[in-house]
């Protein structure tokens, strides 16, 4: 049993480290680009860029990771409650939603640093 969470947990950190790796591919061809972005007429540093670059990204990947264990833990409950009470499904569900609202949150963080640019 202890193995088996074990591997689920390894793989749950797995896909959050590879969504947050992918959100930072993504953002890294601005960080590099030759031309450098003008947001209100002024021209931005480009270290500045790569860290508000770097801070969306870290917002999306840890707030995913967050969400996974959230979604995980929450999960494996709700799957025992629901095996000893079936009418308790609505409630659940809700729980878990709640849960996998932490990879949203994160997601507007980064979109908010970003239109910041």
């Amino acid at each position: 049993m202890s193995r088996q969470i074990l591997l689920v947990a390894l793989m749950v950190l797995g896909v959050a480290l590879l969504a947050g790796l992918t959100s930072l591919l993504v953002w890294q061809p601005g960080v590099f680009a030759a031309e450098s972005h003008a947001g209100a007429g002024a021209m931005l540093d480009p270290q500045v860029l790569s860290w508000a670059y770097l801070a969306a990204a870290l917002s999306t990947g840890l707030a995913s990771l967050g969400a996974a264990y959230a979604v995980a833990s929450v999960g494996a409950a709700a799957v025992g409650a629901l095996a000893e009470k079936p009418e308790l499904f609505g409630r659940v569900i809700i729980l878990v939603g709640l849960a996998e609202g932490i990879a949203i949150y994160g997601l507007i963080v980064s979109v908010l640093i970003l239109n910041k640019l």
